[in-house]
């Protein structure tokens, strides 16, 4: 299926750097990242860089062995993981440097594959609905699931940005693996919560609409989140399947 796509960064309207990291420059269209580090200036930029750039390394290096899908994701963010904390015993202080990151894979098989670690998030767009596949690895995502919180509570509570897992740590106990279902017409958005933060589901549906290209929804998307603040960083990656390439 022919995948059309496009990815926007922006350091926002607060912060004083950007400490998202974004890959979409394969040429087939087959895996994008998104990556959103933390841990000072230079540790936030670094951890996402570096995990951006150990995971395109990982799949293009070992492309044809896919045959576990979930064996070789794992694998894929374990060695990503190693490199960072390899980076943290070099560079002392950047010890407390971490990133979340959520990729989607698309094998040459036709079943693509989503895996996630923290509260990067990959949304589907489907007939106009706005469905979040994958789930934020967060106190408060755990408490909205066990019923202690309601989403509305959990979109300003003052916990909500606190991470039960990243890259960037000895234990990696939660990474998220899972195949897509994925039809024509879907549209897949991949964004650090910066987007999120800002924006609600219903508030960000509208702009994945298909009346808008990948390119005008992903600035639009940006832009309405710099107008309700801006407050962190914003990364949106949009990729459109069953398009035809340009």
């Amino acid at each position: 299926m022919e995948r059309q796509f496009f990815g926007l960064s922006d350091q926002g309207l607060v912060r004083s750097t950007n400490q998202d990291s974004y890959h979409i420059d394969d040429p087939d269209g087959r895996f994008f990242i998104v990556a959103d580090g933390m841990g000072g200036h230079a540790g936030g930029e670094e951890a996402s860089r570096i995990a951006t750039e150990a995971i395109q390394d990982y799949l293009c290096s070992h492309w044809s062995d896919q045959s576990e899908p979930t064996a070789f994701l794992k694998q894929m963010l374990l060695e990503a993981n190693q490199h960072i904390l390899d980076n943290q015993l070099a560079h002392p202080e950047r010890s407390d440097m971490g990133t979340t990151v959520v990729v989607v894979v698309f094998p040459e098989a036709d079943q693509p594959w989503c895996v996630h670690v923290g509260d990067s998030r990959l949304y589907r767009l489907r007939d106009q609905k706005l469905e979040q596949i994958t789930i934020d690895h967060t106190w408060i995502s755990q408490a909205v699931a066990s019923g202690l919180l309601s989403p509305e509570q959990a979109r300003v509570h003052p916990w909500r940005h606190v991470l039960a897992q990243c890259l960037g740590r000895e234990e990696l106990s939660q990474i998220d693996i899972q195949p897509l279902d994925i039809q024509k017409g879907d549209r897949l958005l991949l964004c650090s919560d910066g987007l999120t933060e800002e924006l609600s589901d219903d508030v960000i549906a509208p702009y994945l609409s298909t009346d808008y290209s990948c390119d005008q929804a992903a600035s639009a998307l940006v832009e309405a989140a710099k107008e309700r603040g801006g407050q962190d960083n914003i990364t949106v990656v949009i990729v459109e399947m069953g398009a035809s390439k340009d």
